[in-house]
């Protein structure tokens, strides 16, 4: 009988483990292809992991609630066929490394480099300290951001499995040396060395009505990779105001003919993300990443649209190759994202590999907002509400004033790369596409 590696999956470009929530099969249990095996969760979705082929489940590797970093074998699969050492998933493995190896043996992604100190902090490629303990990729980055020596990173104490220092431990530990004041260190004698000494801290009271929520998982999450996105972009945000009357009035003459032939109801959305891709096939180095000091050009055009969660959170679900559909295309492409989206459906593929983001604040009666960028891409958009407003209109017998459907559009982008004159032509070439929308059009 062969043997199947069960790699964790990656879920995103910025994402570099997952949680694993529980395990739907057992070792022992019978499997099919695309059954699934076990649930795990990131900051983006919580999501299920299918089997890649039939067998038994013969080994899991990990534990309910353990953080695995993106690669790493998590379970092993025993099939019918003949037996030979075992091998990666190959519905799970990334395809990337060209000498087919799982990505578990490829090297470590390389982190930002903060400035030596004097005592080096913990190494993000440093998994175990000298006791043993491991420390994931997450507790490890915070720890050489926050400037803590891998010596010290084994005195923070530790309530995951094992004593595993988890996010919550070592954030707690961050807080606490920042709120402790600095302790007076008696100058070191030839005769005995300075012993260390250890600041008592009290909690601060809280005074007035208060009440005290705690984050969920997702929401840490969420904030972390905000911050970061801020950390690593500079951001810069312009902003058009756009006159879509002409697509208001069209929406509203062609909502019930297209529901019936589609059986989709045409939104605002798809007709912006029409608007989008044109403009990206107009200005291509919007479409791209940074890696370090080099930019890498996105040739396909996979849109992320920003949907609100019931519980408040957000996710981007992404449309593949989103300037090859047409309109109605888009349509069917952006309500089903949405449904599954809130239904918390979504498969991991689906919410990876966008090249670009939008967000409709209009949605919540905004004119207009800042965005964040969702890295590792360069722009964001945000779509405002739109508002009926009187307008100067220009026509061959002269100006007039008339009222108007208008809204604003806002794009942050990435200073480093995209300067003012290419995200402003850019944010105005999606405005001169939406203003000239053909009235006349069917779908």
């Amino acid at each position: 009988m062969a043997q199947v590696e069960l790699i964790m999956p990656k879920m995103g470009e910025s994402i570099m483990e997952a949680t694993i929530l529980r395990w739907v099969k057992n070792p022992g249990d019978r499997v099919e292809t695309d059954e699934p095996i076990l649930e795990i969760a990131t900051d983006k979705v919580d999501t299920e992991v299918p089997s890649p082929v039939s067998g038994v489940i013969a080994q899991t590797l990990f534990n309910a609630n353990d953080v695995v970093p993106v690669g790493k074998v998590i379970a092993i699969i025993q099939t019918d066929t003949e037996d030979t050492a075992p091998i990666p998933s190959p519905a799970i493995a990334d395809k990337t490394l060209s000498n087919g190896a799982a990505m578990r043996d490829a090297p470590a992604m390389a982190e930002p480099t903060l400035q030596q100190a004097p005592q080096p902090a913990a190494s993000s490629s440093t998994r175990t300290g000298e006791a043993g303990r491991f420390y994931s990729p997450l507790v490890r980055n915070i720890a050489q951001q926050e400037r803590i020596s891998l010596q010290e990173l084994e005195q923070v104490p530790g309530s995951g499995l094992q004593g595993r220092v988890t996010k919550k431990d070592i954030l707690a530990y961050v807080e606490q040396k920042r709120s402790t004041p600095a302790a007076v260190v008696p100058p070191l004698t030839a005769a005995a060395p300075a012993a260390p000494t250890v600041a008592s801290t009290a909690a601060q009271p809280l005074s007035g009505n208060v009440e005290i929520i705690e984050m969920d998982r997702m929401r840490k999450l969420i904030a972390d990779h905000m911050v970061m996105s801020k950390q690593t972009s500079p951001h810069v945000t312009s902003f058009v105001e756009v006159d879509v009357t002409e697509i208001v009035q069209w929406r509203e003459r062609v909502k019930k003919d297209f529901e019936a032939r589609y059986g989709e109801k045409i939104t605002f959305t798809p007709i912006f993300i029409e608007a989008v891709c044109k403009a990206l096939r107009d200005f291509p180095m919007v479409n791209i990443s940074v890696e370090g000091s080099k930019i890498i050009l996105k040739k396909d055009i996979h849109i992320g649209m920003a949907t609100a969660l019931p519980n408040g959170n957000l996710i981007v679900p992404v449309i593949k190759n989103a300037d090859l559909l047409n309109l109605p295309g888009l349509t069917k492409a952006v309500n089903d994202l949405a449904a599954r989206a809130r239904a918390n459906q979504l498969k991991p593929e689906e919410i990876q590999g966008g090249t670009f983001t939008l967000t409709n604040v209009g949605t919540f009666g905004n004119v207009m907002g800042t965005p964040i960028i969702n890295q590792p891409q360069v722009a964001i958009l945000a779509t405002g509400a739109i508002r009926k407003k009187p307008a100067v209109v220009e026509t061959p017998y002269g100006d007039l004033i008339a009222v108007r459907h208008l809204m604003f559009l806002s794009l942050s982008y990435d200073h480093r790369v995209v300067d003012g004159a290419l995200g402003g032509s850019f944010l105005r070439r999606i405005g001169d596409y939406l203003e000239q929308f053909d009235a006349k059009r069917k779908d």
